[in-house]
């Protein structure tokens, strides 16, 4: 019943505004060929302006005016668009490399300027901010604010821990979300670190304060709200996520690739180097990625196009739901089923979920993989094995091999951990070398293209900082070699604590960063923020409360 009016609900939410689609936005079927404009003085069939007052009117706009001061020598070309519209192109010559330095997009009707980018802006339309290109109304403020509030709603009550920081840390990071989408780039990236920073910083510590075992046992958390709530709520939610990805959701190219890699594997075909030129860098990922779209792909095979897209939309909900139930399991297990109901909600009410989901995104496949070899942490081939799975998904999970190997059951537990890692990765690139004929593709357009990858939505490709930003990533390995070691005395908050702590190292570190990638860590963050403490309790239970685990709680081990 919930679920259906929650359903009801995103049915009801109003249509999104019409969203101008730009060559490499991550809009569905916005990769689109540009039609050279003729250069005569006679309007194009079918338009009512010519091209060279379209270029004279794109230039008068303020941002070209001043563009020009800069560039002199530029020069400028003008192509046809669909919708009746035009762009301008502005190349600069500097230096003797012919380069887009400002685009201008005019309506043909009114030849009024609809769009005028310089800067970053101009290469990466994803800057632009344009409404609901990431997950349509996912990205709404009447939707996303709501989510936040739910999200911090039931930890609304003292005493007040660090595990509330931890959530307004997670909820703080909307902030650097919101001037994304208003097109500042240059607040959004800065914006991005500090509550980063500040969860590597209280993973390790909540690791080392647990290896350290003083003072016994953190009280129970003191929640607003009951399992009753709880319950009710994930059934709401879970209708809403539903509803809205059916009505209002899009691929974006993350999802687009994923998909275009499976239908390649499913036809035998080479993986990397043979994407279409929709998306020639789409064969970025691990093998692991594209087969796991292989089922969804089977029972809605691609059409070839970047349409609808059924299969990314499918898998993209399933790794949704596994984190879910992973989330919801490690909870029961950790502390009791209250937990695990908290942990649910909390995946359900947090907007960045929402964004992934509804993007299409593989992102929660990382983070479904990572939870999974944390639930089987005490089997250690299998979480050896999901570990290299995530690992040839997107590369930066392979760090966690050393933690994972380390964690409990001595020197034969780690080589059966390793053994496990190895060999997944290695079934994994026997089936790259049997469609692609040898690993040459997977390390050129895959390995070799992230490492070598500029972008502007980092501190270090923003600002340009290579040599900070190298002293970073060998700080992030260093720190992945270290967890294996320290500290010696560590149970499954630990562990949950040091890996969150090892991905959050990763992502500082890389020139790429997105606010999708909230999903590797977030299940680990909030498994290890709140199991820290026992079971939650509500109303008169708070009174009651022991400040020992439950018996169900893991023991410790060496």
């Amino acid at each position: 019943m919930l679920a259906a009016l929650a359903a009801a609900a995103a049915l009801a939410a109003p249509a999104p505004a019409a969203q101008a689609q730009t060559a490499g936005s991550a809009e569905p079927g916005a990769g689109r060929t540009l039609t050279v404009a003729p250069p005569s003085g006679t309007a194009p069939p079918g338009r009512r302006r010519t091209a060279s007052d379209i270029t004279r009117r794109a230039l008068r706009h303020p941002r070209m005016v001043r563009l020009r001061a800069r560039h002199p020598e530029a020069t400028t070309r003008s192509f046809l668009l669909p919708e009746n519209r035009w762009q301008v192109s502005v190349y600069d010559r500097g230096g003797g490399r012919r380069r887009e330095v400002g685009q201008v997009i005019l309506d043909d009707r009114t030849g009024r300027v609809l769009e005028a980018w310089t800067g970053v802006q101009v290469q990466w339309p994803m800057a632009r901010g344009y409404a609901g290109a990431f997950g349509r109304r996912a990205s709404a403020v009447y939707v996303w604010l709501p989510l936040l509030v739910l999200f911090l709603l039931p930890f609304l009550r003292p005493p007040y821990r660090l595990v509330h920081l931890d959530l307004a840390a997670v909820a703080l990071l909307s902030v650097s979300y919101a001037f994304f989408n208003a097109a500042e780039i240059g607040a959004s990236v800065p914006l991005a670190y500090p509550p980063l920073i500040y969860l590597l910083i209280r993973m390790l510590l909540l690791a080392r304060s647990r290896g350290r075992g003083a003072g016994g046992e953190p009280p129970p958390l003191r929640t607003l709200v009951g399992p009753d709530f709880l319950g009710l709520a994930i059934v709401f939610l879970l209708g809403f996520r539903l509803g809205l990805n059916i009505t209002s959701s899009n691929v974006i190219d993350v999802g687009y690739a994923s998909v275009i890699g499976a239908d390649l594997l499913a036809h035998g075909e080479p993986v990397y180097g043979n994407f279409p030129p929709s998306n020639a860098h789409g064969d970025t990922y691990g093998p692991a990625n594209y087969l796991a779209y292989v089922p969804f792909e089977l029972i809605a095979p691609w059409s070839g196009a970047w349409d609808d897209l059924p299969a990314a939309h499918a898998a993209a909900f399933t790794f949704d739901l596994a984190c879910l139930g992973g989330l919801w399991l490690a909870g029961r297990r950790l502390r009791g089923p209250r937990l695990g109901l908290l942990l649910a909600y909390l995946w359900l009410a947090c907007p960045f979920t929402l964004l992934a989901v509804n993007s299409g995104s593989n992102d929660a496949l990382v983070g479904a993989l990572v939870l999974g070899a944390f639930l089987l942490a005490r089997r250690p081939l299998a979480r050896g094995a999901l570990i290299g799975v995530a690992g040839l998904t997107k590369f930066a999970p392979l760090a966690l091999a050393p933690l994972f190997a380390a964690h409990g059951g001595g020197g034969r537990a780690a080589a059966r951990t390793l053994a496990g890692t190895g060999a997944a990765t290695a079934l994994l690139l026997a089936v790259v070398i049997a469609t692609d004929g040898g690993l040459g593709g997977l390390w050129e357009r895959a390995i070799g293209y992230q490492a070598g990858r500029d972008s502007p939505f980092s501190v270090w490709g923003w600002y340009g900082l290579p040599g900070p930003q190298l002293a970073v990533q060998v700080a992030a390995v260093a720190l992945a070699l270290a967890v294996a070691f320290v500290p010696r005395r560590r149970d499954d908050v630990s562990l949950a604590a040091l890996a969150a702590a090892v991905l959050l190292a990763l992502q500082l570190g890389v020139s790429h960063w997105f606010y999708l990638y909230v999903v590797w860590f977030l299940p680990l963050v909030l498994i290890a923020g709140l199991a820290a403490h026992g079971e939650p309790v509500t109303g008169r239970a708070a009174g009651r409360a022991r400040s020992t685990p439950p018996a169900a709680a893991p023991g410790r081990s060496g």
